[in-house]
């Protein structure tokens, strides 16, 4: 949980279709970016607030010339879910599984 009131800068961002509440140095992990390297740096354009102490910045819906960067720590897939569909009387059954790919980012800096 993200102590927002003691740090000294946060902001909301939007990718993959969720909202996240971040602040530098944050470990992150978000849906799989296509362009996203290891090692690599990306930037987030699409922010919706920006907390700095007591000022507080929101968009409508998006902030003009605000940015997150950070950096790329690695992709992977997540856990596997397992998904099972019963009919009954029927016996009829089917047995799927899911792992969902994510990209682990480090927010550096909010702009």
């Amino acid at each position: 949980m993200i102590d927002v009131m003691n740090s000294n800068k946060s902001a909301v961002i939007e990718t993959g279709g969720k909202q996240y509440l971040v602040q530098p140095g944050q470990t992150l992990k978000i849906e799989k970016l296509k362009d996203a390297k290891e090692g690599g740096k990306i930037s987030f354009d699409n922010v919706l607030l920006i907390i700095d102490g007591e000022d507080i910045k929101l968009g409508k819906p998006y902030l003009e010339g605000a940015k997150v960067s950070a950096e790329v720590k690695k992709e992977g897939r997540a856990e596997k879910v397992t998904i099972l569909r019963y009919k009954r009387k029927t016996r009829a059954r089917r047995k799927m599984g899911h792992r969902q790919p994510f990209t682990e980012v480090v927010i550096q800096e909010i702009k």
